[in-house]
């Protein structure tokens, strides 16, 4: 157990190198590029169809869970190439595993998605 004091200063300290580990997934993660593009989409499109309070909630939801599953994975694979540079099946099951979480968590976002958006474009030409 850590008997090192609270410090707010380093708890703030902590949000510093948060940001730096998002600024090397978005400048370094071609994946990351993707899911960035989505999301501005899915916030444009959102803004434009009027998403209420608890469709912005589900919205908001999936996206942070794709984004931290996707920097999670980067993670896992970088670690996986830092412990051996070498190909080796078990670090092919890894990577393909971190891969794995990654696209779950984009195809609940997408049904998710296609729920909301989907009955909000049906909604315009209907009623």
């Amino acid at each position: 157990m850590n008997n090192e004091k609270f410090s707010i200063k380093k708890r703030l300290k902590s949000f510093t190198y948060a940001f730096a580990g998002l600024k090397v997934a978005f400048r370094d993660e071609h994946n990351m590029w993707i899911h960035g593009t989505a999301t501005v989409c899915v916030l444009v499109a959102g803004a434009l169809l009027g998403l209420s309070a608890m469709e912005w909630v589900a919205v908001a939801i999936v996206i942070g869970m794709v984004i931290s599953a996707e920097v999670v994975n980067s993670a896992l694979e970088r670690t996986a190439d830092f412990v051996k540079a070498e190909r080796d099946d078990r670090k092919r099951d890894i990577k393909d595993l971190g891969a794995g979480a990654v696209l779950v968590c984009a195809i609940a976002a997408a049904v998710v998605g296609v729920i909301i958006f989907l009955l909000k474009i049906v909604a315009l030409f209907v009623g």
